[in-house]
């Protein structure tokens, strides 16, 4: 791939950048003191601190970040692997201090494009997570409500409605009333028999 090293100069020494400061950077068989720029997936070192032409740079891609092992003499060592058909290149990192460490690791990882591409999937999974349970929520919201049924009343048989009462006492009035006229009813046949009785 052909790149444009006038550009590349430029895009390297604009700002912002992701992370920047000194590493030692092993080539051939010592360590070196260098600056490192990072911006997107592209990793420029340079000689030292405010070079313009940068010595070379790391594509971060297809690429895994990992503690160092194999380096005992370096302090705080980190790898960058490359892993091709046929090929394995590896990069010896050493930062001063294992904050500084860490930190460059995180970094590193998380600028490969593969890395993004996964955590654009994951931010769109839970964004359609969320539209669901929107929809889901909307949905409740706009069913029906069923109707609520009024609780029935039962009626205590021994409390007595006064109509009720009133009803009773005009119907046990009934019957007496009844009796009285049917009682002067029969005195007064008898006495009129009786004084038709004396006129005949």
């Amino acid at each position: 791939m052909k790149i444009n090293e006038k550009n590349l100069y430029t895009f390297a020494n604009s700002k912002p950048v992701d992370r920047e400061g000194y590493l030692y950077f092993k080539r051939d068989t010592k360590f070196s003191k260098r600056w490192f720029v990072l911006k997107g997936n592209l990793l420029f070192y340079f000689e030292k601190k405010g070079d313009k032409e940068p010595l070379g740079l790391l594509l971060l891609e297809g690429c895994t970040v990992e503690l160092s092992a194999e380096e005992e003499s370096q302090q705080y060592c980190f790898q960058i692997q490359f892993m091709t058909p046929g090929e394995i290149r590896t990069y010896f990192m050493s930062a001063d201090c294992q904050t500084s460490m860490e930190s460059w690791m995180k970094s590193i990882t998380c600028a490969s494009y593969d890395y993004m591409k996964l955590m654009v999937a994951e931010l769109q999974r839970q964004l359609e997570e969320i539209d669901n349970r929107n929809k889901n929520q909307t949905l409740s919201k706009n069913e029906p409500k069923t109707p609520v049924k009024p609780p029935r009343q039962r009626q205590n048989p021994f409390n007595k409605l006064p109509s009720s009462s009133n009803q009773s006492s005009h119907s046990a009035a009934e019957p007496s009333e009844v009796r009285r006229r049917t009682i002067w009813q029969s005195l007064y046949d008898t006495n009129h028999s009786s004084s038709n009785t004396d006129v005949l």
